[in-house]
């Protein structure tokens, strides 16, 4: 079980890497964000891609689950319980992300492109949720890396033992996750949030 969790991760984290590095492309507008994203999905919207990503995440939360309750009594140090803790809430994330965005696309017919991830960062009272639940989405994505090379790292790089690696690793996570959140609520950029993807009037329709 924890070599197929492995696997799905290294395969669903390539996805997931693509996803952040056109985020950052935020800061550059909407317009250049879904310029990249439409280039990007030629790679992983295809049916094909799409397969393999949906199998990879959904074997990545079921066996995540599955471990996490195996070994949550077992964890003892900052980095086994990060490694645990993190995976739960990945689980947790993309079980909602992902079926948030299948049915954003087939049941409202929506394009899940920029508007759909900064329409709920940039609306009250929608954004004191959604900014922690990306913001740590991204961390814990990190954190489970961070907490991943701290167990197999055995040796210094340049000097830097793995310990301090591993906080490097979980630092740059806690950057990354404000810097891509800055650039999805840029407002002194003027976001304006389409018609169609004003969550008010989506949810009446959806209720």
């Amino acid at each position: 079980m924890r070599k197929i969790h492995y696997l799905s991760g290294l395969t669903f984290s390539v996805f997931i890497l693509l996803h952040l590095f056109n985020h950052l492309f935020g800061f550059l507008g909407a317009d250049k964000h879904i310029e990249l994203m439409n280039t990007l999905r030629l790679f992983y919207r295809n049916p094909i891609a799409e397969i393999i990503f949906l199998a990879a995440s959904l074997s990545l939360i079921v066996t995540g689950i599955k471990l996490f309750r195996k070994r949550r009594k077992l964890a003892v140090s900052f980095f086994e319980k990060l490694h645990l803790w993190s995976g739960l809430y990945l689980a947790f994330f993309l079980l909602n992300h992902i079926g948030a965005v299948l049915g954003a696309r087939f049941f409202l017919q929506l394009d899940t492109n920029f508007y759909f991830g900064a329409a709920g960062l940039n609306t009250f009272p929608f954004n004191i949720f959604f900014i922690p639940y990306y913001s740590l989405a991204i961390i814990s994505f990190f954190a489970h890396i961070s907490s991943i090379h701290q167990s197999k790292m055995k040796q210094n790089v340049f000097g830097i033992t793995p310990v301090n690696q591993s906080r490097t690793i979980l630092i740059f996570g806690i950057v990354l996750s404000g810097i891509i959140l800055l650039s999805l609520t840029n407002n002194f950029k003027g976001i304006h949030i389409p018609e169609e993807y004003d969550l008010f009037k989506l949810l009446s329709i959806k209720w």
